[in-house]
Order: structure tokens, then C-alpha cells, then sequence
């Protein structure tokens, strides 16, 4: 495998209007996805994105370079499901080799982890997250419309087997569905090494079913979890991350994201890139700014850093925060709407 060498660590940092840095990028390497999870694709059958308007493995890394210039220091890899993206290995060496990028992780749902985990850390992999949003085989097929809960499990222990540097899991919590399982999560999570990610279920992209009565907030999770280990701690400042860390008597840690009941924006450093180069300031925005175009007619790494640069200066989205003072809050999107801009779509878009 050909690395190719990387400008220069980058300049001053660079923020928006609101002052926050462009510190973090998702870059999602594809839109497919093998699970039919029902808070992200409830449809059986998408529109996919055509495949000679997915980034090359040589575009995704242009793209990251110039990030990286301006700022960027942490990278996630994401989807739709990564690992369903030929050249993964390669497009996260090219990635690993840049002087700036501290961070390195990627979100995947473990269905084809366990004989790719050790590959992932050899090309440079720090971190990976594995969702898992239950412990019970029937009620994960029902949610995933697969029969997910064995191959998932065994991707978990591939990856601590791996030894990554982080080895976390994310569970969306929903009322009713999966809020008996929290303690469950934690000591599942001491059993294998791995940090449990608590998430409120969130109104965006395919979640055309959601309902506030549906999240279980922030709030009802640690009363739900003090009430079988007794007091919990937060663990220090959330800081730009999306997660806030609590720890446990015993020295446990786990995290909650809450962008629905405490969103984050005062802080968030990140953004988005699509399998497609559409570059997403807010996870929440109404649309992209097209750099594949710019790219395949030409743009050099100056003038694409200039309109990073200049992009990212006028940002001021709040979107979580617009969104949780919406009277009446309801799904973001609608089937229709979906249908009309499959960039709407959170697997599009790269959660």
C-alpha cells in the first residue's frame, strides 16, 4: 500500500461566527447499510447514490487534507455501514498518515467486524464505536429486521481483541422498547471492555416514526441507573464531544448523548462529508455544499481550502438547539420528503 506524504501541520485555528473551531469532520465512505434499523431506515428499498458519485478512495483524501489544514484534528469514518465500502483499509492508512489528524475512529454496526477488526487497527484505526441497541436476539432482529445480535456480539469481541485504543458502544435508547435494558448495557460493557454510549432517540433522517413520547431523555437514564448502583459522577467537562461521561462507584464510565433534551451547539466543532462530497455543516442543515464538483472539475488544494476556509467562517446552525424549541415537535421528515432528496437520509448523511 502506497502512502502518500501530507503538507505541513495545519495553520491558525479557524472558526465560525459563533466562534466555535472546525476541529472534527465525519466523513461518510458510503451510503449502503446491511441492518434496517427502524429509527434510521425504516424502508426496506432506497435510492442509492450512484456509484461514480461516490468519492474516490484519492478524493476522500484530498478532501480530508485540506480539512486538516485548516484545522481539523479528529476524523470518524462513517455510513451507512463503512465496512460495506471497498478499500476501507486503504482509505484509513491514507488517512492515519497525516501529521495532523490526532484522532482517528470510526462508527460501524458490527454485522462484518469480526474478520475485519485486526486489518482496521493495522491500517491505523484508534478508535471504533459498535452500535448494539439491545442485548435480546428477538428484540434486535425486530428493530434491525435482521438476525443481527450474534454476528454483532462477535464483531464486539474481534475489536477488544484488536486492541484499539477505544472501544465504545452505542445504544439509542427508546421508551418502551429498549429503557429495561441500561443496566444490562453497563455490565455487558464491563464484561468486554467497552464503553457504553447511551443516545436519546433523535428526530432526523428516517426517523419518520418518531415522538417525544418515545425518547428517554438524559435525565430519565441516570435515574434509571442510580437507582440500581447508587450515586454517579459526571467525569469531567463535555467539552466539543457529543457525549457527556458519567462514572460509576466502581470507577465504570459510560456517556450520554443528549442532542434532543440538552443539545450541544454552543460547542460543536464538527461536520459532515457525504460518500458523495457534500460537505454538511449541521447535521441538522437543509442542504450540502457540493465539493465533488469542484473537485472533478479541477480545484486544487488551494482553492478548495480557500472555500473551506471562507464556508466555514460564515457558519452560525444551531440546529438542535432551533429544533427542541419547535412547538408541537414532531419527525423531521416525512417518507415524501426523503424521497424527493436522499441526502436527507441520516445513512446519507453520515450520523
Amino acid at each position: 500500500m502506497s502512502i502518500p506524504t501530507h503538507s505541513a501541520p495545519h495553520t491558525a485555528t479557524l472558526t465560525d461566527r459563533l466562534g466555535r473551531p472546525l476541529h472534527s469532520l465525519r466523513v461518510s465512505v458510503i451510503d449502503r447499510c446491511d441492518l434496517r434499523c427502524q429509527y434510521c431506515m425504516p424502508e426496506e428499498h432506497y435510492t442509492w447514490l450512484p456509484k461514480d458519485h461516490l468519492l474516490s478512495a484519492d478524493e476522500i483524501e484530498q478532501c480530508v487534507a485540506v480539512f486538516s489544514q485548516l484545522g481539523v484534528q479528529r476524523v470518524r469514518i462513517t455510513g451507512g455501514e463503512p465496512l460495506l465500502r471497498a478499500q476501507l483499509e486503504d482509505i484509513i492508512a491514507r488517512i492515519a498518515a497525516m501529521p495532523s489528524i490526532d484522532d482517528l475512529a470510526m462508527t460501524t454496526n458490527g454485522m462484518q467486524l469480526a474478520s475485519r477488526a485486526a486489518d482496521l487497527r493495522q491500517a491505523g484505526l484508534r478508535r471504533i464505536t459498535i452500535s448494539l441497541d439491545s442485548l435480546h436476539r428477538d428484540r434486535l432482529e425486530q428493530l434491525t429486521r435482521r438476525d443481527a445480535l450474534n454476528r454483532v456480539q462477535t464483531g464486539i469481541e474481534a475489536a477488544a481483541a484488536a486492541g484499539f485504543e477505544s472501544l465504545k458502544i452505542n445504544t439509542v435508547v427508546m421508551r418502551g422498547f429498549n429503557d429495561d435494558e441500561l443496566v444490562a448495557l453497563i455490565e455487558y460493557g464491563k464484561q468486554v471492555g467497552g464503553e457504553i454510549r447511551f443516545i436519546e432517540y433523535m428526530d432526523v433522517g428516517g426517523a419518520t416514526h418518531w415522538s417525544q413520547a418515545q425518547v428517554f431523555d438524559r435525565q430519565a437514564i441516570l435515574d434509571r441507573l442510580e437507582r440500581h448502583y447508587g450515586p454517579i459522577e459526571t467525569d469531567g467537562p463535555q467539552g466539543p464531544a457529543p457525549a457527556e461521561r458519567f462514572r460509576l462507584q466502581d470507577g465504570t464510565r459510560f456517556g450520554i448523548i443528549a442532542s434532543v433534551s440538552a443539545p450541544f451547539c454552543g460547542s460543536c466543532d464538527r461536520s459532515r462529508l457525504t460518500a458523495d462530497g457534500l460537505w454538511y455543516l449541521c447535521l441538522y442543515a437543509s442542504e450540502g455544499r457540493d465539493l465533488r464538483s469542484r473537485i472533478r472539475a479541477g480545484a486544487d488544494r488551494e482553492e478548495l481550502t480557500d472555500y473551506v476556509r471562507s464556508t466555514w467562517g460564515q457558519r452560525a446552525d444551531r440546529g438542535a438547539e432551533e429544533r427542541a424549541s419547535t412547538p408541537a415537535r414532531s419527525a423531521l421528515f416525512q417518507i415524501d420528503d426523503l424521497r424527493q432528496d436522499p441526502h436527507r437520509e441520516m445513512h446519507t448523511r453520515g450520523g
